[in-house]
């Protein structure tokens, strides 16, 4: 095991390693001047196929799909070449992560991808109870999703897929953490067609494009493999129930168009 002693400050390393070393900085902000294009329909997506890309164009098509006013231009925003930190994208995100969304209808700018999952649903009214109670459950696990997210994420992806060296501490800490998690859904799932109850919800909609796509094994080479993911036969179920969805396939195809 390598040994680290720690410092009294920390101090950002000269090298970080791994694949998103030469991007990370301790500060937020732009980095560079920048001109986004922006088209004629009313929502503007900047974006990429991550799990966190893709609720947003699932949720467009959704309402496409319902019949809806939802067309968007879709502009690609490569994370792994630092545009995230150009300024007019941080304008939209001042925290540099994609999605961003911008409405041309109201000029509103919505960032985090469950924030533009609510803000869609709600400006539709579609996907997401009215009682609240029903409302309140969808949002239970919309929030659930966004807590659980980094540790599945940020930390078993990191450590399992894009660290420059396998750490048997991290890896091990972070995969029973996503263990329990693919549980507790495959539990919830074992008693309800959908994860807020018998409906379709922008709740599904976030969950399903981090625990689905780990279920199909769709994120990182062979972690579902490692994890297990088979063994999980409701969350499985619910799965692929979701991914034969029509605006869920065009959402996961969505054609980008380059931004340079």
């Amino acid at each position: 095991m390598t040994s680290y002693t720690l410092p009294d400050i920390w101090e950002n390393p000269s090298q970080m390693g791994g694949a998103w070393g030469g991007l990370n900085q301790p500060t937020a902000g732009s980095r560079f001047e920048q001109h986004l294009p922006k088209g004629e329909k009313t929502f503007q997506l900047y974006s990429l196929g991550t799990p966190n890309g893709i609720k947003a164009t699932i949720m467009l098509e959704e309402l496409k799909e319902l019949g809806l006013k939802a067309d968007y231009d879709l502009y690609k925003i490569a994370i792994g070449e630092g545009d995230q930190f150009g300024s007019d994208f941080v304008s939209i995100n001042p925290n540099s992560k994609i999605p961003a969304l911008l409405d041309q209808e109201s000029q509103t700018r919505v960032f985090e991808s469950s924030s533009i999952l609510l803000y869609l649903a709600e400006k539709f009214q579609v996907l997401l109870p009215k009682t609240l109670t029903e409302k309140t459950e969808v949002l239970n696990w919309l929030f659930w999703q966004t807590g659980a997210a980094p540790f599945l994420g940020g930390g078993f992806g990191h450590f399992f897929h894009y660290a420059p060296e396998k750490l048997e501490y991290p890896i091990n800490r972070f995969a029973m953490e996503a263990k329990r998690q693919l549980d507790l859904l495959d539990k919830e799932l074992a008693k309800k067609p959908y994860i807020a109850g018998e409906d379709y919800s922008i709740a599904d909609i976030a969950i399903w494009s981090w625990y689905g796509r780990l279920a199909q094994d769709n994120i990182w080479d062979k972690a579902g493999i490692f994890l297990d993911v088979k063994s999980y036969k409701h969350l499985q179920a619910w799965t692929e129930k979701i991914a034969q969805r029509p605006a869920v396939q065009r959402g996961l195809n969505a054609n980008y168009k380059e931004i340079k």
